[in-house]
């Protein structure tokens, strides 16, 4: 069991590795104290059960609110882990919020939901000279993180909004998100947080566009599924363009081999989930016919990892604490180069908390194999030197 004490942090962190659901959260409650909390996020290993988790939680810690999901990785203060059930305690002094269940997610109406989340943030009483943002937690299966953000944009406005979707280790079964006492399939949750904290947003990837492009050709958009690139069966083309045979194409392949959307003057990760029977590939992220997809180039990562989550306030201070949503893609190279240790350093050095995805959500736009997360600093009013 790890704690965070309240004088080192505005958070505090409870941690568990125990294989019982209803151990692990009754080890959490006896060191982790919630007579503050305002809310808890829960990040769950994939190795415990969720409807037991739920029901666990629920009991442990009955009158505080829990929200979270199922992940594909935690990130806790000793860095990545796999097994760890991680639950983070928000403080009413620190932090306010309001949530939305959105259920079912498929079908989506991006109507509905904009006019709800408008509908949320306007009945959510501002507090003076507090700052707003929003979080979003999604069934990573849903394929619906497209028309989510685009939602969430629309309703919010200028808020921003920071996410990640539910993952379920490398099985790619079921996913979901907790709300209120229960898991839920097909489902996102939106928060809308009020802290006094400062806080600036994350965004960043380690991969540079090369010049070999691929055009989509015939495509299940619903789906996420490409059928063809350049007139050719999907997986052939892409395993001939970075020389690895068809049959070893991986998780870890694609992690080390991605494709690349230009937007603008940016390129967004478009990641690719598996091979199908058909010859196609399933993606992470929204496609569709006539897209052009560029092959990336990675750059060295810990360098990227450690220079991104460098960040300070105004006044030069370092965050009390980064709220991270990591792709699990990005993990996967990592430990496929033989990096954890020293990548959980910096995590560790960098206080990031939160959980490895398989989508991530930032600036209105869903992505892949990209870190998004948000850096909380204290107030210049509080600072003491």
């Amino acid at each position: 069991m790890l704690q965070i004490a309240p004088q080192q942090s505005s958070i505090r962190i409870g941690i568990s590795y125990l294989s019982d659901a209803g151990e692990a959260v009754r080890e959490i409650v006896d060191t982790l104290d919630t007579s503050d909390s305002c809310f808890l996020l829960v990040f769950a290993p994939d190795r415990l059960d969720p409807d037991n988790l739920a029901e666990a939680l629920d009991q442990g810690f009955a009158g505080v609110p829990v929200f979270g999901c199922t992940t594909a990785g935690q990130i806790t203060p000793e860095g990545y882990e796999d097994d760890a059930l991680l639950v983070v305690s928000f403080p009413k002094s620190r932090f306010r919020c309001a949530t939305l269940l959105v259920s079912p997610l498929k079908p989506l109406s991006i109507k509905q939901i904009a006019a709800d989340v408008h509908r949320l943030s306007a009945q959510f009483q501002k507090t003076a000279n507090w700052n707003r943002l929003a979080l979003t937690f999604t069934d990573g299966l849903s394929k619906q993180e497209d028309m989510l953000v685009a939602a969430l944009a629309a309703g919010l406005g200028e808020m921003p909004v920071f996410g990640g979707s539910a993952g379920n280790g490398l099985q790619f079964r079921e996913t979901s998100v907790l709300h209120m006492g229960k898991f839920h399939r097909n489902a996102a949750l939106v928060l809308i947080l009020e802290t006094d904290l400062e806080f600036t947003g994350l965004g960043f990837d380690h991969f540079l566009p090369t010049e070999k492009q691929m055009v989509v050709t015939e495509a299940v958009p619903g789906e996420r599924m490409v059928l063809e690139l350049n007139g050719a069966p999907a997986a052939e083309e892409y395993a001939r363009l970075i020389g690895v045979p068809v049959d070893q194409l991986s998780p870890q392949v694609f992690a080390e081999n991605p494709v690349l959307v230009r937007n603008n003057t940016l390129y967004h990760v478009r990641a690719i989930q598996e091979v199908q029977g058909n010859g196609g590939l399933s993606f992470f992220s929204a496609i569709d016919v006539g897209l052009v997809l560029t092959l990336g180039r990675g750059q060295e990562i810990l360098r990227t990892l450690d220079e991104e989550l460098d960040v300070r306030n105004a006044r030069g201070k370092s965050p009390e604490f980064v709220l991270g949503f990591d792709c699990f893609l990005r993990k996967l190279e990592i430990e496929q180069k033989q990096l954890r240790e020293p990548a959980s350093r910096i995590l560790q050095a960098r206080k990031v908390i939160g959980f490895n995805t398989y989508g991530e959500q930032h600036c209105g736009v869903h992505v892949n194999q990209t870190f998004v997360g948000v850096a909380f600093f204290e107030p210049q009013r509080r600072d003491l030197h």
